[in-house]
């Protein structure tokens, strides 16, 4: 990592942490000011900045919580570099919370107006009361890596960081590769699965429950074991390029990751995989976990990708 990859580090740390409609404003503003104080640096120093150097002046520039604080107006729950962030997750937790108290008491079937106003009198009582419990668990957790930092102010050092890297390391894509063959081996059959663990003993019914419905093996099957396909080659690059991926690459995995969530979400609606109703409820939940959780990943990567460039309504 040179001078130049630590200043970026840096800078997209930083801009992360700012609403988007000033992200890449500020990015291009404060990338320009750490480039000039880097350069006076090398000239006092009489030798070229190194990434050494530019890690010292942006950790002394401050951390990038702190730095971003300055270009916007801080909340003072617990710590002001720490208010965005708790508010966030307390709305988001709070959301959660009450989205599941009220489907829970939705569940049973509302035949009349005033059913209605039961289970929203029961939803009010029973989960969103109670559920203000979570900013008191958040601010305990807030409170105390605040007290920590003021005591060990070392451990919040920022550390610059590879942006182009594939989160996990080497290990990790090798078992996820090992994971996504294994999940093709189940998806041609998964009757594979029960003669592997039970030598074909299990009963008739069982084997049946695991049996793929026509619909589902002649509709979404072929799509859904090409698009797990397409992401072997961009795992295995993952892996020999040091867990780096190009740009273009990156794009393309962000595609194919929105589109898979479609043809999960069509697998999903689309009616029975399973014959077994038991079987296909249980493997339904596990497509929406995973949509889930990649529609949250994509998310993440979305709201962390800067492009420093200034503000053109400003300039104008």
């Amino acid at each position: 990592m040179n001078a130049n990859d630590v200043i970026e580090s840096y800078v997209t740390d930083v801009a992360v942490k700012l609403p988007r409609k000033q992200r890449n404003d500020v990015a291009f503003e404060l990338r320009a000011l750490l480039n000039e104080e880097l350069q006076g640096r090398a000239e006092t120093a009489g030798r070229a900045a190194d990434a050494a150097m530019a890690t010292e002046l942006v950790r002394a520039f401050g951390r990038p919580a702190d730095v971003a604080a300055r270009y916007r107006p801080t909340l003072t729950i617990i710590d002001p570099a720490d208010g965005h962030a708790f508010l966030r997750a307390s709305i988001v937790g709070l959301v959660i919370i009450w989205g599941a108290g009220l489907a829970e008491y939705l569940r049973p079937p509302v035949d009349s107006g005033w059913s209605f106003l039961t289970a929203l009198g029961q939803w009010w009582g029973k989960a969103l009361i109670p559920s203000l419990w979570w900013p008191g668990v958040l601010v305990v957790g807030f409170g105390a890596a605040s007290w920590a930092r003021r005591r060990r102010p070392q451990s919040a050092e920022w550390k610059p960081r590879a942006a182009e890297r594939v989160r996990g390391s080497r290990v990790a894509l090798v078992m996820g590769l090992v994971g996504i063959l294994c999940g093709l081996f189940v998806l041609i059959d998964p009757r594979w699965f029960l003669d592997l663990f039970l030598g074909g003993r299990e009963a008739p019914a069982v084997r049946e429950a695991f049996t793929y419905t026509e619909t589902f093996r002649h509709r979404q099957a072929p799509w859904v074991l090409v698009l797990i396909l397409l992401n072997i080659p961009m795992m295995i690059a993952a892996i020999a390029n040091g867990r780096r991926l190009s740009s273009i690459m990156r794009r393309v995995e962000m595609e194919l990751s929105l589109v898979t969530c479609a043809v999960l979400t069509w697998t999903v609606l689309g009616g029975p995989v399973f014959l077994g109703p038991a079987t296909d409820r249980m493997f339904k939940l596990a497509l929406v976990l995973i949509i889930a959780i990649t529609l949250i990943h994509i998310g993440v990567t979305l709201r962390r990708s800067v492009s420093p460039a200034p503000d053109r309504r400003i300039q104008a």
